[in-house]
């Protein structure tokens, strides 16, 4: 027997309790022809200070679930996870947005093989949600395709089932509005499996309790750090990666004028040598910093998880391995050029021709080093990981 326990977080909504609880209760018959058995109805009320209780437990196949002051919507979906019963677990906003009628459609999902289904907002037709929030939706649920490296459409959607099993994968989870955006990170990273189906949203019953910049802010800050304590690099190997991409267009361009005659730097020049000098340096750190916090990652995770800057190898061997020689020529390399051109300006050349070469080979001794620095580090993580596995293998062997 498969029963689907549906959770309704609600904090003031007296006036679209009723309406989106009857509309639940009624899809059981659909769910029966898809083979859900049983559907359990829960009601969360966060320290609601309207009639949303009486109103609720007036409503019969439906138990309510009471907080003593408000927690949170993230919290109040939590509490009704604890004490669902279902292998199924749904859940769906108090204010009449999201369609019940598509929980059949999700569940069929579920019962196929797949561990979290989406109600995609964003990819149904009939859509009466304000211009201000789909654009937020866009922006996060591709934040999320990028850092995650898999499409999803409506990384907010509050709107799901899932199989209970998948909590102790996806928790811990926040309590606020950006649960939903997080599970669906954690979900990606977890490689669970997950689908999104297209599904009508409508203009909901009474005032939205969505604040666009500050919810907005939480969304983006929560999950560029939950991505980060699973793949470091994804997010500081692009940030990276941008710098030193940075450096080397502002080196091209003065090494072009250079070529052109151009001796001199005017304030523009002297500004893109500066950017160049920066983002080159920050650019190695933050690069060398994801590639070792990445290991650090892995010594804290039991299984395997998704790492790495691009979702597959490009060079056959790991770049953080060639962080040794390639900072070992850097430094060097560097050091040669410093010599010489404090030999020339010794022995009598106008040093503002030397100056720029110094400075450059300054840059280019500094990111050796820090290459060097890096290497050692992963060399470091590397044993200890090594260590880890070899230990828990001893250990289950004895």
């Amino acid at each position: 027997m498969t029963t689907l326990s549906v959770v309704i977080p609600a904090y003031n909504e007296e006036d679209g309790i009723a309406d989106i609880s009857h509309r639940v209760l009624a899809v059981r018959e659909a769910l029966k022809e898809v083979g859900v058995d049983e559907l359990e109805l829960l009601v969360v009320d966060d320290g609601s200070a309207d009639r949303t209780v009486e109103i609720a437990e007036g409503i019969a196949d439906l138990r309510v679930i009471q907080h003593p002051h408000n927690k949170g919507y993230g919290a109040a979906l939590k509490t009704g996870f604890a004490q669902a019963k279902g292998e199924l677990i749904g859940f769906l906003d108090a204010d009449g947005t999201y369609p019940p009628e598509y929980f059949p459609q999700l569940c069929e999902k579920a019962l196929n093989g797949t561990d979290l289904v989406i109600g995609s907002r964003m990819a149904g037709a009939d859509s009466d949600m304000p211009t201000t929030r789909r654009i937020g939706n866009w922006f996060f649920a591709n934040m999320i395709s990028v850092l995650g490296r898999q499409r999803i459409t409506d990384s907010a959607s509050g709107m799901r089932v899932f199989k209970r099993e998948i909590l102790e994968k996806v928790y811990p989870l926040p309590d606020g509005l950006n649960l939903t955006p997080i599970m669906s990170t954690r979900a990606l990273h977890e490689e669970i499996k997950m689908v999104e189906i297209p599904i009508p949203y409508s203009e909901r019953v009474g005032a939205s309790k969505l604040s666009v910049i500050r919810d907005g802010s939480t969304y983006l800050r929560t999950i560029t750090w939950t991505v980060m304590t699973y793949n470091p690099v994804r997010v500081l190997g692009m940030i990276g990666l941008g710098g030193i991409a940075v450096a080397l267009i502002a080196t091209i361009a003065l090494i072009v004028s250079r070529l052109s005659g151009v001796t001199t730097l005017g304030p523009w020049g002297v500004a893109g040598l500066f950017f160049a000098l920066v983002s080159g340096v920050v650019g190695v750190s933050v690069f060398s910093l994801g590639v070792t916090f990445n290991y650090l990652v892995s010594l804290f995770y039991k299984r395997p998880i998704r790492q790495g800057l691009l979702g597959k190898p490009v060079f056959k061997t790991p770049l953080e391995r060639h962080f040794g020689w390639l900072g070992l020529v850097a430094f060097f390399g560097g050091l040669a050029v410093a010599i010489t051109s404090i030999v020339l300006g010794v022995q009598g050349w106008d040093i503002t021709r030397l100056w720029f070469y110094l400075l450059g080979s300054a840059m280019v001794i500094l990111m050796g080093l820090q290459l060097i620095v890096y290497w050692i580090l992963v060399r470091v993580l590397e044993e200890l990981s090594q260590h880890e596995i070899l230990t828990e293998k001893d250990l289950n062997f004895a």
